[in-house]
């Protein structure tokens, strides 16, 4: 037992360190997701040290337990926000839930190219009835079950592809001056528009669906943070209401995706609410945050909500906001604004994406 415990302890301190590394190597950003699972591990293994062992002395027992509660007290920093122990980020809203002029309803979800039981995506849009429909991983027939949905939302705008990097956008708000972009590869599309709220505010939309970090996808992250740095660039001196959504691949806590947040100037809902972990849908012990929406501080939270299983491997996430520019100075206290330490290290992960060969 107590060599389990020596066992846990070393591969949870190993998994806390490395990410400080800050290398882009897949093998090290992974141990960015696992945050909860790392504590587990290390709260396990002080029990097993507590067994009395001749294989080490008590200064040395008492010295491993130090680090690994000193690694249990790093990993709750970066969790700690993600509960509901924290302060909200954004606030509730303050107008009821009837005044439809105000507000927008977004679902983002990836749909996993590979499920071919469209009924339980088509039965929660039926259900939640979002105004703007998010749907990633869409192939041609995808696009084909989606389709009959264009009755109650024309505003469309579509790039399926066999990839699993598809994208598909519904929306029953008008769409101004959107397009599909394809940020750094070929093949990994971009949404980039503006959405018209019922009370005539136009909404900038950015919704992004980058490779993860894995070794069969692409074996740095670096092409993924730079995606992420290069709309939070573009939108850093956009002073309208903005949204940012998709599936991320990556967790909110990690460094990237803060860093993402302090140059787009961008909430983040889940703050002081919870994980509502969406992915992996059928794995109950590992399972984090993968798909978001951030957005300015011109909105504050109606409803969020982590939707039922669909098939895929991710759960949808479904969030209404609330357009209430009078609670800007409010909410944009909680705004984390760059330095110029975050703007070179956005530049130059976006030059070394320029440069590095596509996976």
């Amino acid at each position: 037992m107590h060599g389990l415990g020596l066992l846990l302890s070393g591969a949870g301190l190993l998994a806390t360190l490395l990410p400080l590394l800050r290398q882009t190597a897949w093998w090290i950003r992974v141990f960015d997701f696992p945050r909860l699972q790392i504590v587990a591990g290390l709260l396990l293994s002080l029990l097993l040290l507590a067994v009395p062992t001749p294989s080490l002395t008590a200064t040395q027992t008492l010295a491993l337990c130090l680090a690994v509660l000193a690694a249990v007290a790093y990993q709750a920093t970066r969790i700690w926000p993600y509960t509901p122990l924290h302060r909200k980020q954004v606030k509730d809203s303050q107008r009821p839930a009837t005044d439809d002029a105000n507000h927008v309803s977004i679902l983002v979800t990836n749909v996993l190219m590979y499920n071919r039981d469209a009924s339980r995506c088509l039965g929660l849009i039926r259900e939640f009835r979002p105004d703007v429909v998010l749907a990633v991983e869409t192939d041609d027939w995808w696009l084909s079950q989606l389709a009959g949905i264009t009755k109650d939302y024309p505003y469309t705008c579509h790039a399926p592809l066999p990839n699993t990097y598809g994208m598909l956008v519904f929306s029953r708000l008008p769409l101004v001056d959107f397009e599909i972009r394809y940020l750094l590869d070929a093949d990994i599309p971009s949404f980039h528009g503006r959405v018209v709220l019922r009370n005539g505010v136009q909404a900038a939309l950015h919704f992004v669906h980058p490779k993860p970090p894995a070794p069969q996808e692409a074996k740095t992250s670096t092409r993924r943070d730079a995606e992420l740095l290069l709309v939070g660039r573009a939108i850093q001196h956009h002073d309208g209401p903005t949204i940012v959504a998709g599936d991320l691949n990556d967790v909110a806590w990690s460094h990237t995706s803060e860093l993402f947040r302090r140059l787009a100037r961008l909430l983040d809902p889940r703050i002081g609410r919870g994980l509502l972990p969406t992915f992996h849908a059928d794995y109950k012990l590992l399972r984090w945050p993968l798909d978001h929406v951030f957005h300015s501080a011109h909105f504050r939270l109606q409803r969020i909500e982590r939707l039922s299983h669909i098939g895929s491997d991710h759960y949808p996430i479904y969030l209404r906001l609330s357009y209430e520019p009078q609670g800007w100075q409010e909410q944009e206290q909680e705004l984390e604004t760059p330095n110029a330490e975050d703007r070179l290290e956005a530049s130059e992960k976006i030059h070394q994406a320029a440069v590095e060969e596509p996976a």
